[in-house]
C-alpha cells in the first residue's frame, strides 16, 4: 500500500511539496505495479483546521467554498504530474467524516481518549482559537527565538503555546491571550510503550527519519484532539456533537483520511470490504510517503491512533469494527527542496507552482529534476539553471538522442525490428543485453530501498553505454552486411527497449512514446484521469476524484527485459525530448525577481490594512499568514 500525504487545501501546490511527496511516492507504487504487486495509492485534500478559515475569511468565502476550489486546483495539478492514485478524494466528504467518528469513539472506549482542560490561544481581535503553529515566541526551553506553539526547531522539545516566551500571532502579530477550555486528549503516554516497541522493530528506515522518530519518545505528553473552532468533524459525544463551536482537531482527522480513503475506493469499486485487504491483512505492507515536517504525524500520532483503536496500549482494550489495523511498514520521509537557495513560500513570492511550471516544460522534464535532485536523503536546492541542463544534457542529448536514432536507422534500413542472427552476435552484443536484463534487479532494489535518485542514476547509465555501442559499433557503416546490421540493430532496440522499462517510473508520460516509438501498441505507461463524482453519504455533494487503470503493458510484470518481436513495424520516429533555451534560465530568474518584488509590496499592503482595522477595532485576521513551507504541507501545518 501507497498512502501519500494530503496537501493542504488552502493554495496551490508548489514544487517543494510535490518533490517531497509526489514524484517519489508514483516512482515507487509504479515500480511495484510493474514487478505485478496489487498497489493501493492513496491521499485527498486535507480540508480542515483554521488555516482555511483563515484564507476564506481573506478571499470573502465561506470555509467550504475556498476548499472546493483548491481541491479540484490541486487534484488538477497532480493528475497533470501523472501521479497514479488509485483514489486522490477530499477530507469533507461523508465517509471520512464517518471513519474519524468511529476511530474516535473506539479510541475512548478503549480509555486512550479522555476529557480534560487545556489553555488555548485566542486571536484578540476575533475571539477565533490560533493554531499553534501560528503562534511564535522564544523558547522556555533553549531561549532560541523563531520557536512555534507546538515545538523548537532549534532544540527539537514539544512545546504548547502558554509556553513560549513573549508569544506573538504570526496572523497579525498581536499578543494571543490564552483561557482554559475543555477538551479530549489522546492519552500519548499509555501508548508509548507499544509506539516505541514497533519503531524499534522497523529496518530499512532512512537514518534522519528513524533517528528522529525515536526521539519523540524522550518525553510524551497527552495531546489535545479537539478545538474551540466551527470548522471541523463534529465530536461524537453526548453533548459535544451539537456545539458548533467544538470540532475534532484537524491533525487528528487528517491521518485516518489514509483509512477512509481506502474506504471510499472500496466503496467506489462496488466491493464495501475490498479494503480489509489492505489494512487488516498484517502482511501487507503500508509505506508512507511525505517530507520531513510530517514525521512526528506519520511515526507517533498516526501509530498511537491504530494502537489505541486496536486496543494494544497499556490500558488494552478491544479491537473496534474496522478490525485490526496494520501499522506502516515504513515512513519515507524526504529533506526539504529550496528554490535559487530561499525556502519555499508562497506568500514571499518564492515559490515555483505546479501548474506553472507545467504550463512551460514537458512534465517528465519536471519529474526528472525532482528524482534526480530532489531532497531524498538531505535538503536540496531547485536551480533553473540545473533544470535546464539535466533536461538539455540528460533527457534530450542522451536518452531521447538514443530513441531517436535507433528508431530512425530500423526505419530507413528494415522498416521493422530485424531479426537477430545468433551467429553473428559479438561479446559486445552479448555484454550490452545481459547489462541491461541485470539493470532490472539493481534498479529495483534500489527502488525497493527508497534510494531512487541511485535507481535512477543506474537507469540513465544503461543509457550512456547503449549509447557507446551504437557509437563502438557504427551500424550506418555495415549496410552492406545485412545479418550483422540486424543484429545490431536488434540488440540496440532491445536496449532502449530495457532502458524505457527501467525509466518507466519515472518518466511515465514519455515511456509511453518510447514504447510507440519502437512500434508498441495499447497502453504500455497508463496515466491518472480526473473524474467528477459524487458524494456517497452527502447527496448532491459533487467533488472530483484522481483515479486510473494501472495494467501495463502486454505482460502480467513488466519489470523484466521483454524480448522484442522481429517483424514489428517501426515508425519514423519523431522528437521524443527537446532541449530547453539557455535563454530561458534568465527568462525565469528576471520573473522570480518580478513575482518577489510585486508579493512583498501585497504583503505590506495587507499589514497595513491589518494595523488599520486592529486599530479602529475590528478583524485582522488572515494578515500575512505564511505557512508554506517547503515540505509535504500535510496536517504538520495546522
Amino acid at each position: 500500500m501507497v498512502n501519500v500525504a494530503w496537501p493542504y487545501a488552502n493554495g496551490p501546490r508548489h514544487i517543494g511539496h510535490v518533490a517531497g511527496f509526489g514524484v517519489p511516492s508514483d516512482v515507487y507504487a509504479r515500480y511495484e505495479r510493474m514487478k505485478g504487486n496489487d498497489v493501493l495509492m492513496v491521499s485527498g485534500t486535507d480540508e480542515h483546521g483554521t488555516p482555511i478559515l483563515v484564507e476564506a475569511e481573506n478571499e470573502g468565502v465561506s470555509a467550504q467554498q475556498l476548499a472546493d476550489r483548491y481541491n479540484r486546483v490541486i487534484a488538477k495539478d497532480l493528475c497533470d504530474l501523472g501521479l497514479s492514485y488509485d483514489l486522490f478524494t477530499r477530507t469533507t466528504t461523508g465517509n471520512h467524516e464517518r471513519v474519524v467518528q468511529e476511530m474516535f469513539k473506539q479510541c475512548l472506549s478503549n480509555g486512550y481518549i479522555y476529557k480534560g482542560t487545556q489553555k488555548v490561544a485566542i486571536s484578540p481581535s476575533t475571539g477565533r482559537t490560533l493554531p499553534d503553529r501560528y503562534i511564535e515566541g522564544t523558547c522556555p526551553i533553549c531561549g532560541a527565538d523563531g520557536a512555534r506553539g507546538d515545538q523548537c526547531d532549534n532544540c527539537g522539545n514539544e512545546l504548547d503555546p502558554d509556553e513560549l516566551i513573549d508569544p506573538v500571532s504570526k496572523i497579525n502579530g498581536e499578543t494571543p491571550r490564552f483561557e482554559e477550555t475543555e477538551h479530549f486528549f489522546l492519552d500519548l503516554p499509555a501508548l508509548a510503550e507499544a509506539n516505541l516497541a514497533w519503531l524499534k522493530t522497523r529496518e530499512g528506515w532512512r537514518t534522519n527519519v528513524i533517528n528522529f522518530s525515536l526521539g519523540l519518545f524522550k518525553e510524551v505528553r497527552p495531546r489535545a484532539i479537539t478545538r474551540d473552532i466551527d470548522w471541523g468533524i463534529p465530536i461524537p459525544v453526548e453533548g459535544w456533537i451539537d456545539n458548533p463551536n467544538k470540532k475534532l482537531y484537524v491533525w487528528f482527522d487528517a491521518v485516518i483520511g489514509y483509512l477512509s480513503a481506502s474506504i471510499e475506493w472500496a466503496r467506489r469499486q462496488g466491493d464495501p470490504q475490498a479494503w480489509r485487504a489492505w489494512w487488516n491483512d498484517s502482511s501487507t505492507p503500508a509505506y508512507y510517503f511525505m517530507g520531513k515536517d510530517n514525521i512526528t504525524f506519520h511515526s507517533q500520532i498516526w501509530p498511537s491512533e491504530m494502537l489505541a483503536y486496536n486496543g494494544q496500549g497499556s490500558k488494552d482494550g478491544e479491537v473496534g469494527e474496522l478490525g485490526p489495523l496494520n501499522l506502516p511498514e515504513q515512513v519515507v520521509a524526504s529533506e526539504f527542496m529550496t528554490m535559487e537557495g530561499k525556502k519555499f513560500s508562497s506568500s514571499r513570492g518564492i515559490v515555483i507552482y505546479v501548474k506553472d511550471i507545467l504550463a512551460r516544460y514537458p512534465v517528465d522534464a519536471v519529474r526528472y529534476y525532482i528524482s534526480v535532485a530532489g531532497p531524498e536523503s538531505s535538503d536540496s536546492d531547485f536551480t533553473w539553471s540545473e533544470f535546464v541542463r539535466h533536461n538539455n544534457e540528460e533527457l534530450a542529448a542522451s536518452w531521447g538522442n538514443l530513441v531517436n536514432r535507433v528508431a530512425n536507422l530500423i526505419n530507413k534500413n528494415f522498416g521493422a525490428i530485424p531479426e537477430l542472427d545468433e551467429d553473428s552476435m559479438t561479446e559486445e552484443d552479448r555484454a550490452l543485453l545481459q547489462e541491461t536484463a541485470d539493470a532490472f534487479d539493481i534498479v529495483g532494489g534500489m527502488i525497493e530501498r527508497h534510494r531512487q535518485k541511485n535507481a535512477l542514476s543506474e537507469a540513465m547509465r544503461v543509457v550512456g553505454d547503449t549509447n557507446k555501442y551504437i557509437s563502438s559499433t557504427e551500424p550506418w557503416k555495415i549496410k552492406n552486411d545485412e545479418k550483422r546490421l540486424a543484429t545490431v540493430l536488434h540488440v540496440a532496440a532491445q536496449a532502449v527497449s530495457d532502458a524505457n522499462h527501467l525509466l518507466a517510473p519515472f518518466l511515465p508520460h514519455s515511456a509511453q512514446k518510447v514504447w510507440e516509438a519502437l512500434g508498441g501498441e495499447g497502453t504500455f505507461s497508463p496515466l491518472p484521469r480526473i473524474e467528477d463524482v459524487e458524494d456517497l453519504d452527502k447527496p448532491g455533494f459533487n467533488y472530483p476524484i484522481i483515479t486510473g487503470d494501472y495494467v501495463m503493458g502486454e505482460t502480467v510484470h513488466p519489470w523484466v527485459s521483454e524480448p522484442l518481436v522481429a517483424g514489428t513495424p517501426v515508425p519514423k520516429p519523431v522528437p521524443i525530448f527537446a532541449k530547453i533555451p539557455k535563454e530561458a534560465v534568465d527568462e525565469e530568474l528576471a520573473r522570480f525577481d518580478a513575482e518577489l518584488a510585486e508579493r512583498e509590496a501585497a504583503k505590506k499592503a495587507r499589514f497595513e490594512a491589518a494595523k488599520a482595522r486592529l486599530e479602529d477595532g475590528g478583524s485582522s485576521a488572515g494578515a500575512g499568514v505564511d505557512a508554506d513551507g517547503a515540505g509535504s504541507a500535510g496536517v504538520a501545518g495546522k
